[in-house]
């Protein structure tokens, strides 16, 4: 998965191009869909740096090997990003977790 794939698996779900974050809570990863997206005025972010920001989140999912983890949640989940509630995805790292898990992103 790269930015690019990222952006198209939220346009096809729900047809924004919403943000997307990385957060770290109580020991573990989650990855926030958000409910700021790329067609507001206000979105803080030009296109470009949209989508270098999602190249990075999908650069972080490839080496966690959690892209199907997000793919799947995103594409089954009933849930939709709204004013003050991001979607929020709970990313399962296994044994692998306390090596990501002291790196800052």
């Amino acid at each position: 998965m790269d930015g690019t794939r990222l952006h198209q698996l939220l346009l096809d779900k729900w047809g924004y191009s919403y943000d997307v974050q990385l957060r770290r809570t109580q020991g573990k990863i989650f990855v926030q869909v958000m409910w700021r997206y790329l067609e507001q005025v206000s979105f803080p972010m030009t296109e470009a740096e949209y989508f270098e920001h999602l190249d990075a989140v999908a650069t972080y999912l490839r080496g966690w090997g959690a892209v199907a983890q997000v793919q799947n949640y995103i594409e089954q989940t009933r849930e939709r990003p709204r004013l003050g509630k991001a979607v929020s995805i709970p990313i399962e790292l296994g044994e692998r977790a306390s090596e990501w898990i002291l790196e800052q992103f």
